[in-house]
């Protein structure tokens, strides 16, 4: 699986399907990812994801089950 600039703008949900964020912007292997709102500190937690006053979150590919039309998909 290769992450591309298709990529930005895709709703990212975890394992559960649960949605976390969108794809700001896709650097080489890594999407970077804003976190929804509405996202909990532990859904954060379970993600490596730090601090709630960080604009956007790396994701690497290595976390990334899927990326189809619509989602990218995590591992977690």
């Amino acid at each position: 699986m290769e992450l591309t600039a298709e990529a930005e703008g895709k709703r990212v949900v975890n394992r559960d399907g649960t949605e976390v964020g969108t794809v700001s912007a896709v650097e080489g292997s890594r999407a970077h990812v804003h976190p929804d709102p509405g996202v909990s500190d532990t859904i954060k937690s379970k993600l490596g994801w730090g601090e709630a006053d960080e604009e956007t979150y790396p994701v690497d590919e290595a976390d990334i089950e899927s990326v189809d039309d619509d989602e990218v998909r995590l591992k977690k």
